[in-house]
């Protein structure tokens, strides 16, 4: 089983438009939010306002007596302990929205107000304030390497040492987490905004003790997930028991502010780095001590070393920091913009150090032979021959060129499908994914098109219910290396068996016959694909398949190139340019794998320039909880950015959701840097600490 050489796919890598797209610009649609059933009721959370504190007693009283209130919970938080502001305290179910935001008013509780430790450093200290009273809020530091890492140091002849920061980044999907729960006997449908319909049938199965077989958990479109959507969250359980006291269905949609407090974030980070060198250019060291925190959770490590892995002697420790802030989930690449942004300013400082080309000092020491091409196309397209010396130019608005690289590794598996065909040619494809806004539907219409030979129209992709057959969340960049296989193993079933059925119409053997632009041929005859169904009658063609190993893979490279404007005057960075270069196997779809290339530059850009969580150290609470505050990047700070994408369509299909955010922040330091000649060690790169760096 392998895919067809490139020429001659008629359907697959090409630019293939959105199937659902006609149904979005025309707001058909459905997404959670738009979910309306009869009877409908409106959840309601009530949170906690303190960073810390014991939740003594609730008081529901007042709140039973509003006309239009059908459930209350108060017993939604597991501990009696709250250590973050914006932590679930209560939930309301009421027949209009604005009924139940008035009835949170309603709720009187007694809280005890703790201390608390708002940020990275100030819970690192010694006696602060602990999040969690029987463990410290520093983790036992984990440690990885390779080799004697202090010979290599004393065999150095150039080091670069350097302290880097990077801030807390929170998810901002369009659409927010919510659930729309409703019961019919003892089985429960939930539409949830979600990245892993199957996730979130087994952790709400999970929750409320009752097997998995009574749960079905739909998704037919969402507004965006970079992971805090890969699995159930307490608002969908709290959703299910609202709707289950109250007799009908429940939406519990989160606010903007909920959304910025409790659904997840990208961690911050401490990272203290040195690195040593051969006046040759050779490395011969590499040591990093990192810090992150991710809130009242762990997982908040750096990758590093990044990328450029063969280093002779290194040594990597790290520990995760507890503060009072709501945790950390995956997002986009955990763990892997943070080291880049420090390791490839890490690598420009040594490169000027040794006097040689940061872009020359990559080829040598990135040894995968994709990116080593990969490089020099960024390159000529960026122009980066006309680079000019660190902060040279003149006047107030410089200009300047910086680069980044990125690797990912993982692969896919475990998916299954089905195809339906019937009597009047219709094609039905039944896989228990989602489409959490990269094209899914897309790709996998677009592989049992090809696999048929029939055009993308023809194949009607149904995807995002739990009842289909079993595929997993869509997060580490495993969706296509996931579904691509088994839509193709299924595929190849259903053409065996429609081969079968027309081979006798033909006068050939099945494996004599053909399939191409809607026709099925054989014996220098044909039949239309109408014309052959049609001899079903009343049966229903089915063919069932699943991932199978060879036509996926995983491991990718990608480079991107940057070009900025500074002005000395004002602190302001405008990015001018991004010339992105990705590799992913074979490219399923080449306008919506663009499209993903696209959001990841644009929201690495924001990362770097914009985006950060703020919490007040006196109060402990976030100071930014909207889009007013909370700067996004929009459309006048995005660039021109350039995709090229780098095929290696031998190795299968491989992900290509996270690669493209990681390399942007620091392709984007390095441009800073070559543009003022002075570094950013800190994100985001505000005006003020352009300002600040140039006033140093």
């Amino acid at each position: 089983m392998a895919w067809k050489p490139l020429g001659e796919m008629q359907v697959l890598s090409q630019r293939q438009p959105r199937v659902e797209a006609p149904l979005k610009v025309s707001g058909q649609a459905k997404y959670t939010y738009d979910i309306q059933l009869e009877g409908l009721l409106y959840g309601a959370l009530l949170t906690c306002p303190h960073p810390a504190a014991l939740v003594l007693r609730i008081d529901d009283s007042e709140v039973r007596k509003l006309p239009g209130v059908r459930a209350v919970l108060t017993d939604i938080h597991p501990t009696g302990t709250a250590r973050y502001a914006g932590e679930y305290v209560a939930a309301v179910a009421a027949t209009t929205p604005q009924l139940a935001r008035d009835a949170l008013e309603l709720f009187e509780v007694e809280y005890e107000a703790r201390p608390f430790v708002a940020d990275l450093d100030s819970a690192m200290e010694d006696g602060a304030p602990r999040v969690f009273a029987e463990r410290s809020n520093i983790t036992e530091a984990k440690t990885s390497g390779e080799g004697d890492v202090e010979a290599g140091f004393a065999a150095a002849e150039v080091i670069v040492e350097a302290e880097y920061r990077t801030q807390v980044q929170t998810h901002s999907s369009l659409e927010t987490h919510g659930s729309v729960a409703v019961w019919e006997g003892d089985q429960l449908t939930i539409y949830d905004s979600t990245q892993a319909v199957n996730g979130v049938r087994e952790g709400v199965a999970q929750a409320l003790e009752i097997p998995v077989n009574q749960v079905r958990v739909i998704c037919h479109h969402m507004g965006g997930g970079f992971g805090s959507k890969l699995w159930a969250g307490r608002y969908t359980a709290i959703a299910a028991r609202l709707a289950k006291l109250a007799g009908a269905p429940v939406k519990l949609m989160l606010s903007r502010r909920d959304e910025h407090l409790s659904t997840g974030n990208r961690p911050s980070s401490k990272q203290q780095l040195k690195l040593g060198a051969k006046r040759d250019g050779s490395l011969v060291a590499f040591s990093a001590t990192t810090w992150g925190s991710a809130g009242i959770a762990g997982g908040a490590g750096v990758a590093l070393p990044y990328v450029y892995r063969s280093l002779p002697a290194w040594k990597h420790t790290h520990a995760d920091v507890y503060t009072n802030a709501g945790e950390a989930r995956p997002f986009r690449a955990p763990g892997s913009p943070q080291g880049c942004f420090s390791m490839e300013q890490l690598m420009d400082e040594m490169a000027e150090k040794l006097g040689i080309d940061p872009l020359e000092f990559r080829l040598r020491h990135d040894n995968n032979p994709a990116r080593q091409q990969e490089w020099r196309l960024g390159a000529e397209r960026i122009g980066w021959t006309g680079r000019q010396a660190p902060g040279s130019g003149k006047g107030p608005l410089k200009r300047g060129l910086g680069l980044g690289a990125s690797v990912w590794g993982t692969g896919g598996g475990g998916s299954h499908a089905e195809i339906k065909v019937f009597a009047d040619g219709t094609v039905e494809l039944r896989i228990g994914t989602q489409d959490l806004g990269t094209g899914t539907r897309t790709i996998v219409a677009a592989i049992a098109a090809e696999e048929l030979g029939l055009p993308l129209s023809a194949i009607r992709p149904l995807i995002g219910d739990s009842d289909y057959p079993y595929s997993g969340g869509s997060g580490g960049s495993t969706t296509a290396p996931s579904v691509a296989p088994a839509v193709k193993n299924t595929a190849e079933k259903a053409r065996q068996q429609v081969a079968e059925l027309a081979a006798p119409h033909l006068g050939v053997a099945a494996d004599q016959v053909s399939f191409s632009g809607g026709r099925i041929y054989g014996n220098n005859q044909s039949l239309t694909w109408q014309e052959v169904c049609g001899l079903l009658g009343t049966q229903v063609l089915s063919a069932s398949g699943q991932w199978v190993e060879g036509l996926s893979s995983a491991g990718v490279a990608g480079c991107q190139f940057a070009e900025v404007e500074v002005d000395t005057d004002t602190g302001r960075i405008q990015v001018l340019r991004v010339v992105a270069v990705a590799d992913c196997g074979l490219v399923l779809d080449r306008l919506t794998t663009e499209s993903q290339i696209n959001g990841g530059v644009i929201q690495g850009l924001s990362y770097a320039l914009f985006e950060e969580r703020l919490l007040d150290p006196t109060t402990g609470t976030m100071v930014n909880p909207d889009f007013e505050n909370y700067k996004i990047a929009g459309a006048l700070e995005v660039p021109q950015i350039e995709v090229i994408l780098f095929d290696e369509a031998e190795r299968g299909v491989i992900g290509i959701g996270e690669p493209p955010t990681i390399p942007t922040a620091a392709a984007i330091a390095n441009a800073v840097y070559n543009a003022i000649g002075v570094r950013l060690r800190q994100l985001p790169m505000t005006p003020d600490r352009v300002l600040q760096a140039l006033g140093a």
